[in-house]
C-alpha cells in the first residue's frame, strides 16, 4: 500500500514539520530486580531491586516518537511541583522535545511504577489525579498553547484520561482549523467531535459507542464517524492489522509485526507516524501503511520504543 520510493519522499519532509502534542504527561518508572524468596508476611515474592530507570510515558511517548523521527515537537500538559515533574521536564528536553508545560502544586505528576523480575512484570503502582483540570490551570495551559499555535502544522491529542483533555481545550483546538489527530479515551468520546481523525484500538472503538464485540468492526467504525461527524477513522486491530475508514471506504491493512514482545506504546507510535506522514504529503492509505510498519517494529521491542526514519524506511520492501 506504500512503496519505498513514496515512503522516502514522505519521510524526507518530517524534519520540516512542527507538531504540537496535547495530553496527559506520564513518567514511567521501572524497578528491575530478582526474586529469590517468598515473603514470610504474605504469600508474595520479595523483589531485590538492582536497578531503577525512567521512560517517557503517555503523551510524552508520542512526543518522543515524533522527535525520534526528526519532526519538530512541542508538548502541552501539566505536571506537579514535585521531583517527578522535574525528572520528566529534564527528560523531555534531553529528547529534543519543547515543553509547553504548566505546573500545578495541587496535582502530582502522574507516575506509573512497574516492578519487574525475571523479565516479568509483577506489579504496577500508579500515582495520579484523574480529576478534570481546574479552570485556572486550563486557562494557563491554553495561554501557553496560544503562544506557539501559529507555527504548528498538526496537533496530536494524546488522551490517557488523566484530566488534561477537556471540552474547553478541544473546542479551542478544533476552532484553529489545524489538522487534529486524536488517540482517544472512551470516557471522553464526546469531546472529539469535528477532529481530523481518531485512532482507537479495537477495544476502545467498541467501548466508545458501548457495542458488543459481536458487532462487525465496519458497523462500529461507521457509527463512531456518524456520532462525531468524522470523515476519517483508523481502528488498530492488533494482530489483524488496521481498519482505515476514509472517503466512504473501509480499507483493511494487514499487520506487519514479525514478533510481538510488548504492545506498550504501539498506539502512540501509530498516531505519531500517521500525523507526520499525512502532513508531509502522504495519502491516508500511505500514512496508515507507514504507521502500520512502525507499529510492527515497536511491538517487537520490550517497553515503550520509538523508530527512526532510516529504520522505518528499511522495513518497507
Amino acid at each position: 500500500m506504500i512503496d519505498k520510493k513514496s515512503a522516502k519522499k514522505i519521510l524526507s519532509k518530517f524534519p520540516k514539520k512542527n507538531i504540537l502534542v496535547v495530553g496527559d504527561l506520564i513518567l514511567d518508572k521501572y524497578l528491575w530486580g530478582e526474586v529469590e524468596r517468598i515473603s514470610p508476611e504474605a504469600p508474595v515474592p520479595v523483589v531485590d531491586v538492582k536497578e531503577e530507570s525512567f521512560n517517557l510515558g503517555g503523551a510524552c511517548n508520542v512526543a518522543w516518537n515524533i522527535s525520534k523521527l526528526e519532526g519538530n515537537v512541542y508538548i502541552a500538559g501539566v505536571v506537579g511541583e514535585d521531583y517527578n515533574g522535574e525528572i520528566l521536564l529534564n527528560m523531555l528536553r534531553d529528547h529534543k522535545i519543547n515543553p509547553i508545560v504548566v505546573k500545578d502544586k495541587k496535582r502530582p505528576t502522574t507516575e506509573k511504577t512497574r516492578i519487574i523480575a525475571v523479565s516479568q512484570q509483577l506489579m504496577r503502582i500508579d500515582r495520579e489525579d484523574k480529576n478534570k483540570l481546574p479552570h485556572n490551570i486550563q486557562n494557563r495551559l491554553l495561554e501557553e498553547i496560544k503562544k506557539i499555535i501559529d507555527k504548528i502544522d498538526a496537533v496530536i491529542v494524546s488522551d490517557y484520561g488523566k484530566g488534561v483533555v477537556t471540552k474547553k481545550i478541544m473546542d479551542f483546538l478544533v476552532d484553529t482549523g489545524i489538522p487534529i489527530f486524536v488517540d482517544p479515551k472512551p470516557s471522553n468520546f464526546n469531546l472529539y467531535s469535528g477532529v481530523t481523525i481518531v485512532t482507537p484500538n479495537k477495544k476502545e472503538a467498541y467501548e466508545c459507542i458501548k457495542k458488543d464485540r459481536s458487532i462487525p468492526v465496519d458497523k462500529v467504525g461507521k457509527e463512531i464517524m456518524k456520532k462525531l461527524g468524522l470523515e476519517n477513522l483508523l481502528i488498530t486491530l492488533g494482530s489483524e492489522g488496521m481498519a482505515l475508514f476514509t472517503e466512504g471506504e473501509l480499507i483493511k491493512i494487514p499487520a506487519k509485526a514479525k514478533k510481538v514482545f510488548d504492545v506498550t506504546g504501539a498506539g502512540d507510535t501509530v498516531v505519531s507516524v500517521l500525523a507526520l506522514s499525512k502532513i508531509s504529503g502522504g495519502s491516508w492509505i500511505q500514512s496508515a501503511s507507514l504507521a502500520n510498519y512502525a507499529a510492527g517494529y515497536v511491538v517487537g521491542e520490550i517497553g515503550t520504543a520509538a523508530v527512526d526514519r532510516d529504520t522505518l524506511l528499511s522495513l518497507i520492501p
